[in-house]
């Protein structure tokens, strides 16, 4: 299986966003967009590079770049769950987009940017696990601008089978969830058709950390962790505390026996509600 987990936003970051890469972000990009808008090549604006990590100058991994249309794409991980990250999205988008001119400049240099968000958790109240909002008139539909798009990808949503998978959206998806069960020579047949994701299952499995990017990664994967831990916890705290609160409404009208079977509490425990 791959060594590195390329959910982890540092690993994302090396893999997707360093220029000898290329080819695979723009591979990426162009699943996630149209037929009618697909690229064919782009500048990264702000390539991986160790040091300026180190130096704090890239604390938000996100990938910026710009296609031969001029379009720009501001492309981001994000493992750990966020209340608010509508706000976050919009937020990195605006900055993007506004900085694309200094004040001053003509607004007519500004250009469609497209924001993919990449989340490893259920954020939208969608079924599906591909989203794309832009700006629409609420009464007629048209379109306001083209300006605007932003994609929403939410891998915990991503559910299907290897045999299901049908798009390249949905190889990358795969990888991205299932990068543990991939490696160079043995890839499964649905994801190895495709050469730029056959490419990236085989970069991550041979990819090489320096001391500080392992510490970096390391670091990144244990808190990842202790952070789903934490959701896990919560989640299961919640549940009890619901099923404790259904069982004190049953206090009076049904006996300790049965409200235990209706709720899976121990009798003790119903004995304890009453006390």
């Amino acid at each position: 299986m791959c060594r590195l987990n390329p959910k982890v936003d540092f690993v994302f970051k090396k893999l997707f966003g360093s220029e000898e890469n290329k080819d695979i972000l723009i591979s990426f990009i162009n699943s996630v967009l149209s037929k009618e808008n697909q690229v064919k090549d782009i500048k990264l604006k702000n390539p991986y590079n160790l040091s300026s990590y180190i130096k704090g100058k890239m604390s938000i991994l996100d990938i910026k770049a710009v296609d031969e249309k001029g379009i720009w794409y501001d492309i981001e991980m994000q493992i750990a769950e966020q209340s608010f990250y509508d706000k976050r999205a919009l937020y990195y988008w605006a900055k993007v987009y506004s900085e694309q001119i200094e004040s001053g400049e003509d607004y007519f240099e500004l250009r469609k940017t497209i924001s993919i968000n990449i989340l490893d958790f259920d954020y939208l109240e969608e079924e599906d696990f591909h989203n794309v909002y832009k700006i629409y008139n609420q009464k007629s539909k048209k379109e306001f601008s083209d300006l605007f798009e932003m994609h929403f990808i939410e891998l915990s949503k991503f559910k299907k089978e290897y045999s299901e998978i049908k798009t390249a959206l949905d190889r990358w998806s795969a990888f991205l969830c299932r990068a543990y069960e991939m490696e160079k020579g043995k890839i499964p047949k649905e994801i190895e058709v495709d050469e730029s994701v056959k490419k990236a299952i085989e970069k991550l499995d041979t990819m090489y950390l320096e001391k500080e990017e392992r510490e970096i990664y390391e670091n990144e994967r244990k808190a990842m962790m202790v952070h789903k831990a934490e959701i896990k916890t919560a989640q299961i705290k919640g549940r009890e505390e619901g099923i404790k609160e259904v069982a004190k409404n049953l206090l009076d009208v049904l006996d300790n026996e049965t409200i235990a079977i209706k709720t899976g509490l121990s009798v003790e425990e119903v004995n304890r509600l009453r006390s």
